[in-house]
């Protein structure tokens, strides 16, 4: 069985888990795994107080292909995978990401390597803005 992406899309609108692992849901599964990219308040040592991400024009194809890539993996059922772009505040999700899958080993394995496939692979840029009032621009892949 070849599962397709269920979600697979760059927003600027706040990001739900719970609507990524409810759009991964499958009688056959025997484990849902999610994930949770959470804006935090500091960085390296500095107080954080927003973030923004930026993305290129293909970021939303590159989000597919990767959810379509994973989602071709044996024994697995379904993939939503999400990134927001836009002002973030402390506390938003960035990353949204859900699996299913027939074993629990399989989906944590697929969850936490699509989390790192979207960090090393979606053309996405962070603004960090520090609460000194200073701010950095972290690089895409």
């Amino acid at each position: 069985m070849i599962a397709s992406p269920m979600i697979a899309r760059v927003v600027d609108a706040p990001l739900s888990v719970a609507e990524h692992e409810e759009a991964v849901a499958d009688k056959a599964a025997g484990a849902v795994v999610s994930f949770s990219g959470v804006v935090r308040d500091h960085d390296g040592g500095r107080s954080v107080a927003e973030l923004e991400y930026v993305g290129h024009p293909t970021a939303e194809q590159v989000i597919r292909e990767l959810a379509e890539e994973f989602a071709a993996r044996e024994d697995v059922h379904a993939i939503a995978v999400s990134h927001r772009i836009g002002l973030l505040g402390i506390g938003d999700v960035a990353l949204a990401c859900a699996v299913s899958a027939s074993h629990r080993g399989q989906a944590f394995a697929a969850c936490a390597e699509l989390v790192d496939e979207v960090k090393k692979r979606l053309p996405i840029w962070k603004r960090q803005v520090f609460t000194d009032g200073e701010e950095e621009w972290v690089a895409c892949p």
